[in-house]
């Protein structure tokens, strides 16, 4: 079994039409020959990735998702300018060949990029993949070595100094998923009343150092090198950057970060394999990012990791709303309720605990 990411049959519903697809990319992409062989990346639960394989080349198209979509979200062109100007300042980004504003392609507008091929940790590292505490802890701090490098990128040198506002980061992302989570809501949904609440009343000042902000860094967000895993090759899933305060965007990383001594419940939603003997635990990869980032212990974490754990909770409802509705048949959407209300509880839990 290979260890490199492996694509799936295109799920049903989800197809690309190969006698439309391939005359575009033949008239906008020198070098391609052949009909492309045509596959799904089975990961991901907002925009749609495919991979096409041509003789001499093999290229991933990114898509919107079907079905209700939130304002300004999924926005294709926005993804592919940051990849082609970020790549400058940050060498992960693939590079990217070609946005498509034509919705006859393909039905909605995509754009398509390299494919960098090499291993993405899931959940559960495969049977063939054998690293020693030792090496997981070095792979765990490299991880957070690279969010630091995003983070101190000079964005304007970059050419992406009008991605986003940095004044007043910290508020509008509170409110503004606040807001999304209540245009998303379902009658089985949380309220999560006490949680907005404590995060209007516990609000810091935005960082002093704006940053590049990816909004979704975690480790099936990122590509090792098949040869040497312990390096960091590519990084995925650009389409929530934006310039705000680096703070912000570790709680979304920490979100996601189940440790080994979280409740049972917790490790159902696992996406990476944080828990590993090795791994650092959340406060373990705060004190180092700060370490490495060049600042004081980070003495309100408590928010950063609540605010992680609502915004998630937010995407996770934005995509339950698209398959309550009927506008998904994807059936891995029915179980987001469940997951919207473990993060309600774990959050609760953290501002119970919290000194702040």
């Amino acid at each position: 079994m290979s260890l490199t990411d492996q694509t799936m049959g295109v799920r049903e519903g989800e197809e690309l039409e190969v006698v439309l697809i391939d005359p575009y990319l033949k008239a906008h992409i020198p070098g391609l020959a052949g009909t492309p062989r045509i596959s799904q990346f089975p990961g991901g639960a907002s925009n749609l990735t495919y991979l096409l394989e041509y003789f001499s080349h093999e290229l991933v198209l990114r898509r919107p998702p079907f079905g209700h979509k939130a304002k300004s979200a999924h926005d294709m062109g926005r993804e592919y300018r940051i990849l082609n100007r970020l790549n400058s300042g940050f060498p992960y980004c693939p590079k990217a060949y070609v946005h498509c504003t034509d919705e006859s392609v393909i039905g909605a507008e995509f754009y398509v990029m390299e494919r960098v091929k090499g291993i993405i940790l899931r959940a559960d590292l495969p049977p063939e993949f054998k690293l020693d505490e030792q090496q997981t802890n070095q792979l765990c701090r490299n991880f957070v070595d690279r969010l630091v490098e995003l983070h101190n990128v000079d964005y304007a040198a970059c050419g992406l100094a009008d991605l986003g506002k940095a004044d007043g980061y910290v508020r509008r992302q509170i409110e503004g998923w606040i807001d999304r989570y209540e245009k998303a809501i379902t009658s089985d949904a949380p309220s999560w009343a006490p949680v907005k609440a404590w995060l209007r009343e516990k609000m810091p000042a935005d960082h002093h150092k704006p940053g590049i902000v990816h909004n979704d860094y975690r480790f099936d967000n990122v590509i090792l090198d098949p040869n040497d895993p312990m390096r960091i090759i590519g990084v995925l899933d650009w389409e929530l950057t934006t310039i705000g305060d680096p703070l912000m965007d570790l709680g979304n990383t920490l979100a996601y970060w189940v440790q080994d001594d979280d409740p049972d419940p917790m490790h159902l939603i696992r996406r990476q394999p944080s828990h590993l003997p090795g791994m650092l635990t959340r406060q373990q990869f705060a004190d180092y990012y700060a370490e490495r980032a060049g600042l004081p212990p980070i003495d309100n974490l408590d928010f950063y990791y609540t605010y992680g754990l609502f915004r998630l909770a937010g995407i996770v409802q934005q995509i339950y709303y698209r398959f309550f509705h009927g506008q998904t048949q994807d059936k891995r959407f029915a179980q987001f309720i469940q997951m919207n209300r473990l993060l309600e509880q774990a959050s609760l839990q953290v501002i119970e605990r919290s000194s702040l």
